[in-house]
């Protein structure tokens, strides 16, 4: 896969095919998320099919000659490009078979199926979908979509490139998520040969970090495990097209903690009224959290999908709470006498926080008989009242012991 198959002009035609099937999403100004900077969000998560995959799947079936739609198509997806492939599939008139790691969100597996695809689960990550899908298309002779390693899928995605500079000619960055690395390979791309002050910084989950491991030893890494919520970037190898471009294009690629993704998830949701998945908001994690130096300048975050499990959506606001400081939990080590939590409430209301959860426990067998541990569950604004809770509780003689 020479790196000269990809060109602006296949990047341009692309744009065009596309015409019909992709929406232009917009470019939204985010001033709350950040006072440092200017930041914009390309909202693929707005995307049919709720993700930027649609843009490479769809190129690329388009390129297929008629024996190869006749052949059917074989991809292998955490979920996104699935969706892609399927809705493309069916719209050319193509049988599509999809490999899914069986620990790909319900949400992503039953969109596919409806958008006319058979689904194959299969055990393990996205890697082991990629060598079953593999086998696969050897046994059967079927056209096989790569994700990110193929110029084509690479071009799709550079499309938003286009729409980018279009949308905002005076740009100095743009952050893109990275998994196997199509993505922000066709983006830098196309930014770098129309402007190439243009800044492009690439974000993985540190648990999932292939492509940011392979850059630091200048050799492509196979991760033994990858482990994240982000499941739309859990790569363990970046494909060999992809970490040459990236190598060539992309200015740096950082990670970003699983608490620092959620904690960009809220403030999506809160502030934007979006919703990202995991791998989808990991550009304004970055962001959000100082990774990338992009202090007093016009910074474009990709939001690149927004197919998140509702389950796993609650528990992911429930550990963005936690991360910046807005739900907590105390212990308090009391005297088992009348009135002690009535006095820790009022202390706490005093405060302007709120309790949501009572507990209360005796201690251990090395303390004293009368003694017990008061656990409670509060909501603040943020790390600042949180601090000032606990300091007016141990200034009125508390005792925390967590």
């Amino acid at each position: 896969m020479a790196k000269s198959k990809l060109s602006l002009d296949k990047i341009y035609q692309a744009s065009f095919a596309l015409r019909e099937v992709a929406r232009k999403t917009d470019l939204i100004y985010s001033p709350s998320l950040s006072g440092k900077n200017e930041i914009y969000l390309k909202t693929e998560n707005l995307q049919a099919t709720g993700s930027f995959k649609l843009r490479g799947a769809y190129y690329k079936i388009s390129c297929l000659t008629k024996e190869e739609k006749e052949a059917g198509i074989i991809a292998c997806s955490a979920g996104n490009h699935a969706q892609g492939v399927a809705l493309a599939s069916t719209h050319m008139g193509a049988k599509s078979i999809i490999c899914m790691p069986d620990g790909a969100p319900i949400s992503k597996v039953e969109a596919t199926k409806a958008l006319g695809a058979e689904v194959r689960l299969v055990k393990g990550a996205y890697d082991d979908a990629y060598t079953y899908a593999c086998q696969l298309r050897d046994e059967t002779g079927a056209t096989f979509i790569h994700p990110f390693d193929d110029p084509d899928v690479i071009a799709g995605q550079g499309t938003i490139g286009l729409e980018i500079l279009d949308q905002l000619p005076e740009i100095d960055a743009v952050v893109c998520p990275v998994g196997g690395g199509g993505l922000i390979s066709g983006v830098a791309y196309a930014l770098k040969k129309l402007k190439p002050g243009i800044k492009v910084y690439g974000v993985q989950a540190k648990e999932a970090a292939s492509m940011a491991d392979s850059l630091k030893y200048d050799e492509q890494i196979t991760l033994s495990t990858v482990s994240t919520f982000a499941d739309g970037i859990a790569v363990k190898h970046p494909g060999d097209l992809t970490f040459s471009l990236i190598k060539e294009y992309v200015d740096d690629v950082v990670t970003v903690t699983e608490d620092e993704i959620a904690a960009a998830i809220l403030s999506l949701i809160e502030k934007q009224k979006l919703i990202a998945e995991g791998a989808g908001a990991v550009a304004v994690a970055a962001v959000m959290f100082d990774k990338i130096p992009v202090e007093g300048k016009n910074v474009v975050c990709l939001v690149s999908g927004g197919n998140i499990d509702v389950n796993i959506l609650s528990r992911v606001i429930t550990r963005g709470l936690v991360t910046s400081g807005r739900n907590a939990t105390l212990q308090i080590a009391l005297e088992d006498k009348p009135g002690q939590l009535v006095d820790v409430a009022t202390i706490i209301a005093s405060c302007g926080a709120n309790v949501t959860g009572v507990h209360y426990g005796h201690s251990d067998a090395n303390t004293a008989v009368t003694s017990c541990v008061l656990t409670l569950e509060i909501e603040t604004r943020d790390f600042a009242q949180l601090e000032e809770v606990r300091k007016t509780l141990k200034d009125q003689g508390f005792n925390l012991v967590g």
